[in-house]
């Protein structure tokens, strides 16, 4: 049977190697809050599209979600020895955790940072991203679907790290 690309990446794995998956406030509620902003898509939905792609690729899925930033922080911590990768939403603590920034600057891996919508058309508050620093990419305004670009930017990341070494 032929590698996986994450296996000729990483090498064989057993367990399979996962990608931390973590949101933020308020995304527990996709699909019933602000359809018109974030759509009908629960986050359910959203853990089964990431855990599909990443499956392709022989990548297991850690989906975490909290309302609480010190939940965030704390998943990121715990994550930092047992994941190869990072997707992030942290809803509104994007504009406002220099707490989960600094979290983020310890995980030693790729992040990319995903937002539904696009905060550069909304509120101006929204404009600023704490956690843009430290993300390999970020993808802004493609809905759902910007979580499976995400798992396919990471998976790329993680592939030429691996080449590069």
């Amino acid at each position: 049977m032929p590698a996986t690309t994450a296996e000729a990446a990483l090498g064989p794995m057993t367990p399979r190697p996962e990608i931390l998956v973590l949101n933020g406030p308020n995304l527990n509620l996709l699909g019933e809050r602000e359809p018109e902003i974030y759509g009908r898509t629960t986050l359910a939905d959203i853990e089964a599209m990431c855990a599909d792609t990443a499956a392709e690729a022989g990548l297991g899925v850690r989906c975490i979600q909290s309302n609480h930033e010190g939940g965030l922080i704390d998943a990121v911590h715990e994550a930092r020895h047992s994941t190869v990768g990072a997707i992030i939403n942290a809803g509104a603590y994007t504009h406002t955790s220099l707490a989960l920034h600094d979290a983020l600057k310890a995980y030693d891996h790729p992040i990319i940072e995903v937002h539904l919508s696009n905060p550069h058309a909304r509120e101006a508050v929204r404009h600023h991203s704490y956690l843009s620093p430290v993300a390999a990419a970020v993808i802004a305004g493609a809905g759902a679907k910007g979580y499976v670009h995400a798992v396919e930017i990471l998976i790329d990341h993680l592939t030429n790290a691996k080449a590069r070494l």
